[in-house]
């Protein structure tokens, strides 16, 4: 919030984890709603937003780090456009996330997201209109929908469109938001100015008949809506047929997953980037986790180069990166984050929360470390 007159709103849907507990007495400038049961995402954010001041409202998911500059930038771009916008996200592998720029559903654009064609051709107008997957990721575009997980839409346009449907439990309602939000005269934008980490698996499993089945309810509610009952049979086959295809592509990938977790695991070698001070901090807060035959490395270093980091990586054995905020910024991280090869493990140690986080499954819950002393 450096350079901004803004404020945190926090809104906690009966989560089990201790939250409340362990954000007591924290963090005095943010404004906390705890909720007694889950009411659902559109109607937690909307008890936030009836008490917001701000002229530009942001919903974003607990579960992201921006950089240090993203909110001014997107500010400027809004006041600029007079619009709503989205940015470009990244998974906690810095693997680009699809969702970050989408089309609005039709029977036909999610059946092949369902079914998965999408994913075997991705750049096609056709089979991956749905995340338009034909547009560059790193330019700005014009866009039918933005994510719940982070849109940033002023004031005024949300007084005359309204707030978030509450009949949309999870999913859907971000799609019905930036429906109205254009046929109010408005446009959205997909912002590649700026990138946040948007860790996955942190709610339903996105391979998941589970996820299939609630998105399923969300589009049915959406197509009724703004459709007509006349398209909702033809969307409901659709997706019926995407449900036996991902429950096929599901099956063979739990199989896969499982004969790869035979596997022996080779042992870890972790590469530490950050100061001294943080190389000690981060092993210390690590080492409870730790295995017998883990070995720790140290880069110390003000300014990161992904070449030299991607050829320490190969030289070094590496399968696990811890990158420390403080003498490197967030927006650093998240930039190199983009450069590291998939198959190494990314961690981030921030100083100010005595914690080591990190997600490389979208499929699972991310990893969190946190010292006995601070729990």
């Amino acid at each position: 919030m450096k350079n901004i007159d803004g404020e945190i709103l926090v809104v906690d849907n009966a989560s089990t984890d201790g939250s409340f507990d362990f954000f007591k007495n924290r963090f005095e400038k943010v404004d906390f709603i705890w909720n007694r049961t889950n009411v659902g995402f559109a109607k937690a954010n909307n008890q936030a937003l009836k008490i917001a001041k701000g002229e530009n409202i942001l919903f974003l998911n607990p579960d992201t780090i921006v950089p240090e500059d993203c909110f001014e930038k997107c500010i400027d771009f809004i006041n600029k456009k007079n619009c709503a916008l989205g940015v470009k996200m990244i998974d906690g592998a810095g693997i680009f996330l699809k969702e970050s720029k989408r089309a609005f559903p039709s029977p036909t654009t999610s059946l092949f997201k369902l079914s998965g064609f999408s994913k075997l051709f991705p750049q096609s107008k056709t089979f991956s209109k749905y995340h338009l997957g034909y547009l560059d990721e790193n330019e700005n575009h014009e866009v039918d929908i933005l994510a719940g997980a982070f849109m940033m839409i002023p004031k005024k346009i949300l007084d005359i469109t309204g707030t978030f449907d509450e009949q949309f439990f999870m999913y859907g309602e971000d799609i019905d938001l930036s429906f109205r939000i254009q046929k109010a005269g408005f446009k959205n934008y997909y912002f590649a100015g700026s990138c946040i980490i948007h860790f996955k698996g942190e709610s339903t499993k996105k391979g998941s008949l589970n996820y299939v089945k609630m998105f399923y309810k969300a589009m049915s509610i959406f197509v009724k809506k703004h459709y007509g009952s006349s398209k909702a049979g033809m969307f409901h086959l659709s997706i019926q047929l995407a449900i036996l295809s991902r429950a096929a592509l599901a099956a063979a990938s739990r199989l896969l997953k499982f004969n790869i977790a035979k596997t022996k695991k080779p042992d870890r070698v972790i590469l530490i980037c950050g100061t001294e001070n943080e190389f000690v901090n981060a092993k210390k807060i690590w080492q409870p986790e730790a295995a017998k035959n883990d070995i720790f490395k140290k880069s110390e270093t003000d300014e990161i180069n992904a070449d030299d980091l991607k050829n320490k990586i190969k030289s070094s054995s590496v399968t696990d990166i811890v990158f420390c905020e403080g003498k490197l910024s967030f927006k650093k991280i998240i930039e190199t984050m983009q450069f590291i090869p998939q198959n190494i493990n990314i961690q981030i140690f921030s100083e100010g929360c005595h914690a080591i986080i990190g997600s490389n499954d979208k499929d699972v819950a991310g990893n969190c470390i946190i010292p006995e002393s601070y729990e």
